[in-house]
């Protein structure tokens, strides 16, 4: 579930695995690689926090589709 804090609706690392369908360790790897659009929200404990607009980029990217030619498939 979602937190709004000033405003704002940021969802928690577990939210944003679950509906993304990846990985703890996944999202923390494409943190650090700067995979996510915008900056790097931390509540008061520390723990990472994402606004729609990231949740939304990750969406997409999990969502993407690669068509392949069967010879590159090999």
């Amino acid at each position: 579930m979602p937190v709004t804090i000033k405003g704002t609706k940021y969802f928690r690392t577990a939210e944003v695995c679950r509906r993304v369908g990846i990985s703890r360790n996944t999202l923390f790897r494409w943190c650090e690689d700067d995979e996510l659009p915008g900056d790097l929200h931390r509540d008061f404990r520390g723990w990472r926090l994402f606004t729609e607009e990231q949740l939304k980029a990750l969406l997409a990217r999990t969502s993407a589709v690669i068509t392949m030619a069967k010879s590159e498939s090999r």
